[in-house]
């Protein structure tokens, strides 16, 4: 079979050559992108699903905030360097990844807060209704804080995790919580159809989009969501514990009321006043004081995805895990989670084997880096930017030589770590 990939992904019916591979490595349109980061030697970096590798020009950014900014500027910073309008610049550029306008999104907080307050806000935008309804599987921390949620408000409020999420919706339904890609197998669910059914029931919709920015196409607006989130040290590459972001649409901006109010989040707040009042648009969703080196990173991430033709990426993505899961047929022990349909995926791979774990820690020992998600998933994360079709032949290729020679079975491998 010709090695092709620009403009098709249909399934392979034949195991991707090394010398195929190479071949596509070099008419890879984004092949440039790998250079603008940091990737040891003799590593193959599938886990950028969980933390992005650092882009090159990050150390020179975040060093020009500490020596010259912070170290010289000091306090003047906030107007002279634009520091108290960095999350929603930021926002801004994160808004064009994701399909929306300008000033429905903003970089503040973490995932899980940015949650809680929209989960509250929609909450009290449909009063009468308990029901935050969500699929069984989704993410476990946004399950938490849903369920932290409902347990505070103590007002009959419910967490109700389905697998058929079209027949649960009803008049009891305040929002529907999703997880656009989801973070163990890879499935990712049809946003416009689903927030179309949720809207004709009369509820709002939240979707999550931390397996999904930079990684897939995105057309909030065009889809009609009224909320999302999502992390900043995925595929947007971030750097660990990266700043989240959140999305409100236009239309639900006046009408909210954010369960956190703090001072940057109020219409003025230099003017130290006793009472608060909330800020136009989505600068209400602002709380406190914005990590400007944590800010300054990111950046530099989203720049580079902004660079990016989000076409020819998507293309690649669904080529390189054809050709993994095509590669991986012949490995019997393992069992394919990921959907085979391309629409119904997004840009990782995971496998289930009973011995998941020890496997991956040999691959990890090996230089072929993904993760493991409990009781038995081993995850590889497919970004296009870096990831080339010789390193999943050649991934591919030590799994083999894990699994013939039985190295994962060496007790050192059994032992668990604190992060996996």
């Amino acid at each position: 079979m010709a090695a092709r990939w620009r403009g098709s992904c249909c399934k392979r019916t034949t195991e991707l050559t090394r010398d195929e591979a190479t071949a596509l490595d070099r008419r890879d349109e984004l092949a440039g992108f790998r250079d603008l980061f940091v990737l040891p030697e003799q590593v193959i970096y599938l886990d950028g699903n969980s933390l992005g590798p650092l882009p090159s020009a990050t150390t020179a950014r975040v060093t020009q905030v500490l020596e010259r900014e912070w170290g010289q500027s000091l306090i003047r910073s906030w107007t002279d360097h634009g520091w108290i309008d960095l999350q929603f610049r930021i926002g801004d550029k994160i808004a064009r990844l994701i399909g929306a306008s300008q000033g429905t999104t903003v970089v503040a907080d973490s995932t899980s807060v940015n949650l809680y307050k929209l989960l509250a806000a929609a909450l009290q935008s449909r009063p009468g209704r308990r029901v935050i309804l969500t699929e069984a599987g989704n993410f476990p921390t946004d399950l938490y804080i849903a369920q932290g949620l409902a347990a505070h408000l103590s007002a009959g409020h419910e967490v109700r995790q389905v697998t058929d999420i079209v027949a649960a919706l009803d008049d009891t339904v305040a929002v529907l919580m999703l997880t656009h890609v989801n973070y163990r197998n890879g499935a990712m669910h049809d946003m416009a159809a689903l927030t179309h059914a949720a809207h004709a029931a009369g509820a709002l919709v939240l979707w999550d989009l931390s397996h999904s920015a930079g990684a897939v196409p995105l057309q909030l607006e065009a889809d009609g969501v009224d909320f999302a989130v999502g992390c900043g040290y995925k595929y947007l590459n971030g750097g660990p514990g990266a700043p989240a972001f959140l999305y409100i649409a236009k239309q639900m901006q006046d009408e909210l009321c954010l369960p956190l109010t703090g001072w940057l989040g109020h219409a003025a707040p230099f003017a130290f006043e006793s009472d608060y009042r909330p800020a136009a648009g989505v600068a209400q969703a602002v709380v406190g004081t914005p990590p400007i080196l944590s800010l300054a990173a990111l950046e530099v991430g989203i720049d580079i995805a902004l660079q990016v033709p989000m076409a020819a990426l998507r293309a690649k993505s669904l080529a390189l895990a054809e050709s993994f899961m095509t590669l991986m047929q012949p490995e019997s022990d393992f069992r394919l989670l990921t959907p085979r349909e391309a629409a119904r995926r997004g840009s990782q791979v995971s496998f289930a084997h009973p011995n998941g774990y020890p496997i991956m820690q040999a691959l990890i020992e090996r230089g072929v880096v993904g993760d493991f998600r409990a009781p038995d998933v081993l995850r590889f994360g497919l970004a296009p930017l870096y990831v080339r079709f010789a390193d999943i032949w050649n991934a591919v290729v030590i799994v083999r030589e894990v699994m013939r020679s039985g190295a994962w079975k060496e007790d050192r491998f059994q032992q668990g770590r604190k992060v996996t």
